[in-house]
């Protein structure tokens, strides 16, 4: 079975709640303008294209429906991820009156069973759909023996619409293991055998195997510090470092946090700006991290206490002798 046919069997009967790529329509938009393209003659091809690697000329089908109708359903299928996601995490994570309630308002996830499952298949919709956009764009650069998909592609991480790259997604595998480590939740051994967290030469990686022959490997190891992320948290732009460090790249105190962070500043890796506003704690792979690596975990938690006393203690005092004046 061909993937649009897989695709479109697996998104039907959940379009009301889960928006889907239009791959169809797209692949029929592919399908027109290669067709006019060999009904033009040699001489119109040069005289409206004197580069080549793209449609000859501006192509209306292209450049006026095709990336711009692509751009819209990838914004709102992460969106949608991002959001429901993080509404299941929250239910997982939540604790005390705060839990009863999100319990209670959520009559039908009341069981575990159930969690993981809702967990499974958001990981399942977000893998399909980015294997969608992939070959949709791998198809494109082929019809126009073009680049441009895979420069879209880099378009689409700069304004952080790339699925894969999303922070909920590294959450989600991390609440599959965590369930799964959990004696009350054996079921979920079957279920996600395929996340895994390894080390290799004490680097650390959670790596899951995905529809499609794909595999997402994220390295959980802080390009700042070059040790394993401790509090880890996700910038938007998808790179995942130690809340400290992340605070030392942002030139920001503890104390004012992330939020406080100029919107010029840049993520140390990929360098966009005005990533660390919008940083996600990672709290489920924080608590994968601590069970797996329980020795590493509680020597870096004291050093990190005595820090971050440190620190809080500078920027008192700092705010102190603002205010006198000295």
């Amino acid at each position: 079975m061909k993937f649009t046919k897989k695709y479109a069997t697996y998104m039907r009967g959940m379009e009301a709640e889960l928006p889907a790529v239009g791959l169809k329509r797209l692949k029929k938009m592919l399908k027109k303008c290669r067709s006019d393209s060999e009904h033009r003659s040699p001489l119109q091809d040069v005289a409206a294209s004197p580069g080549a690697g793209r449609c000859p000329g501006l192509c209306s089908v292209c450049d006026g429906s095709f990336f711009p109708s692509l751009l819209n359903e990838m914004s709102v299928v992460v969106g949608c991820f991002n959001e429901k996601a993080k509404k299941l995490l929250e239910l997982h994570l939540a604790t005390g009156f705060k839990k009863y309630t999100m319990w209670f308002t959520n009559k039908g996830d009341k069981s575990h069973g159930k969690l993981i499952q809702q967990g499974k298949d958001l990981v399942t919709y977000a893998i399909i759909n980015a294997v969608a956009m992939r070959k949709i764009l791998k198809k494109y650069d082929k019809i126009h023996y073009s680049k441009q998909g895979q420069e879209f592609k880099a378009q689409a991480q700069s304004l952080h619409i790339e699925i894969l790259q999303s922070p909920w997604l590294c959450e989600l595998m991390a609440f599959y293991m965590n369930l799964r480590r959990s004696k009350k939740n054996k079921a979920a051994m079957e279920l996600f055998g395929d996340c895994s967290l390894i080390f290799d030469d004490d680097r650390p990686t959670l790596s899951c195997n995905l529809f499609d022959s794909m595999r997402v490997d994220i390295s959980l190891t802080c390009s700042i510090c070059l040790d394993t992320v401790f509090d880890p948290v996700s910038l938007s732009c998808g790179h995942i470092f130690c809340y400290l460090c992340c605070c030392s790249a942002a030139s920001v105190t503890i104390v004012d946090g992330l939020k406080s962070a100029d919107h010029k500043s840049k993520c140390p890796l990929c360098r966009q700006q005005g990533v660390f506003p919008d940083a996600v704690h990672l709290d489920e792979l924080n608590m994968l991290l601590s069970h797996s690596c329980p020795e590493y975990w509680e020597k870096r938690m004291q050093s990190e206490r005595v820090e971050r006393v440190r620190l809080a203690k500078e920027h008192w005092e700092s705010q102190c002798r603002a205010f006198l004046g000295i």
